[in-house]
């Protein structure tokens, strides 16, 4: 794989995956819209019991190997493509695509033979009686589909095959929709498993062909003796980020709890409202940095120099894409609550806006926080991320909500996420040498001063005065993040 870490290229690869998932999450409205229109909301309901439950035996099946795959065919796609006449390398390069394929399998069999073993105990535990077990069944037949495509996408990623993998998202998305759908019309709630699983298949055949055109050679045999070693390495990292992962969601749960407990009931609908709202808003950035960014990280992670080049390079281009794009999320909130949700959530429009502040410092935080995982630290990556990160945010949240309410939540974002990017940079300063180029943080400068600006124009008293300077503020923000990238391009 070719290395080109040009501001062209980093901007051509965020924006192609930041319009991929914004046509996903066009392609997911339209199905739960047909959903709702088919179904009703007892069939979605029962479509989104089986979507959760089927999402949660996946993350336990897979252990974690997603990231862990991206990294290691990353690093090791490069060692393979600089290696010349070189052998080690072109050797490692096939030894990680025996393993990570040997693994996807693995899982994905794993996956499938739990869902289909325990589909009676799933039924009675999801619906109360043994009613879905055949469903379960099918259920089983998707998530080993789902498992065995998300390693073939992580694959890919690793390789850096932009193109490729946009068009098998894509293609696999809409096939799924519109063979889908028809089955929701046609047989009513006894659609929505065949559904899942087309869905599934879909975009197992899609990744699947991309995947092997994108391949020079055949994948070779894997043998256990010569592999065990990567085999380990690459569970202990996938078991790494699962852990963290789930730190994150008991971390989330111990917060409703909390919400709850100190409030009530409808506190935390609206506080899961706005976060989900804003998390797939900000999705659009941070899913483009997670598929596009990570790889070129990993390949340069062993170099300091490239590495903080293509870190700093990172923080430009975010800088001038979230700036604008958290301005219009703070202006457009009451639009957004009422076409996602309903006018009875409007009084989430202030934490909104406060959690769209958050995700501006955590887009300049985000180049920075997989810097330890790039490098293979387990154990920084595991204490910053997973325990650190975790439990700060768990305590702010807690603090803030108890003294101010429910737009506490909104304060300790923001809090969260500027403690969070000053302890990633006095880390990796000290670590690896990590500092901002001039260039960097002249852009974050500007990103927060026009993030700020919108931000602090939503809270004039009167309206016509707001949303006046909000405009006036985002088409400055916009002016300049568009000549900005113009210059960049030029380098």
């Amino acid at each position: 794989m070719k290395k080109d870490n040009s501001y062209r290229s980093i901007l051509k690869g965020t924006s192609l995956f930041g319009g991929v998932q914004v046509l996903q999450i066009l392609i997911n409205l339209l199905r739960g819209k047909f959903v709702a229109m088919f179904l009703g909301p007892e069939g979605m309901g029962i479509a989104s019991l089986f979507t959760t439950s089927s999402n949660t035996i996946q993350r336990f099946a897979s252990l974690g190997l997603n990231l862990a795959i991206v990294k290691e065919v990353a690093a090791d796609s490069d060692d393979a493509a600089d290696a010349g006449e070189a052998p080690d390398p072109r050797l490692r390069f096939r030894a990680v695509m025996a393993t990570a394929t040997q693994l996807i399998r693995a899982t994905a069999i794993l996956g499938a033979v739990i869902c289909v073993l325990f589909s009676p105990w799933l039924s009675r535990i999801t619906f109360g009686d043994d009613s879905m077990t055949y469903q379960f069944i099918g259920v089983g037949i998707a998530v080993g589909l789902t498992i065995s495509f998300t390693g073939k996408l992580s694959v890919l990623q690793g390789l850096h095959e932009v193109k490729r993998l946009s068009k098998a998202s894509l293609v696999g998305g809409l096939t799924g929709l519109f063979c889908g759908v028809p089955l929701y019309y046609l047989f009513g709630n006894r659609g929505i498993v065949p559904a899942m699983v087309i869905l599934a298949l879909a975009m197992y055949i899609f990744y699947s062909y991309s995947l092997r055109k994108s391949l020079e050679e055949p994948v070779p045999k894997f043998v256990w003796r010569e592999h065990k070693p990567l085999v380990r390495k690459l569970i202990m990292l996938g078991l790494l980020l699962m852990t963290n992962d789930l730190l994150g969601t008991l971390g989330q749960y111990l917060l409703n709890i909390f919400i709850k407990n100190h409030g009530s009931t409808d506190a935390v609908g609206f506080y899961s409202a706005a976060n989900s709202v804003t998390n797939q808003y900000a999705g659009l950035v941070f899913t483009a940095m997670a598929m596009d960014y990570f790889p070129r990280l990993s390949q340069v992670a062993s170099d300091n120099r490239e590495m903080r080049e293509l870190v700093n390079r990172q923080t430009e281009i975010v800088s001038l894409i979230i700036a604008p794009a958290v301005g219009l999320l703070i202006i457009t909130a009451p639009v957004l609550i009422r076409l996602l949700l309903t006018t009875e959530y409007l009084v989430i429009t202030p934490l909104m806006r406060w959690m769209g502040l958050g995700i501006l410092f955590r887009a300049l935080m985000v180049p920075m926080g997989y810097i330890s995982f790039a490098k293979g630290n387990r154990k920084l990556f595991f204490w910053m991320e997973g325990v650190t990160c975790n439990l700060l945010t768990l305590t702010l949240s807690c603090g803030f909500y108890y003294f101010f309410g429910l737009i506490g939540l909104g304060y300790a974002l923001v809090a969260d996420n500027l403690l969070c990017i000053l302890i990633y940079y006095v880390v990796n300063r000290r670590l690896y040498g990590y500092g901002f180029s001039t260039r960097s943080f002249r852009h974050m400068a500007v990103a927060v001063m026009a993030g700020g600006g919108v931000f602090a124009a939503s809270l004039l008293p009167t309206p016509w005065h707001s949303y006046t300077a909000m405009t006036l503020i985002l088409l400055l923000t916009l002016l300049w993040s568009l000549r900005s990238l113009r210059h960049v391009l030029r380098k």
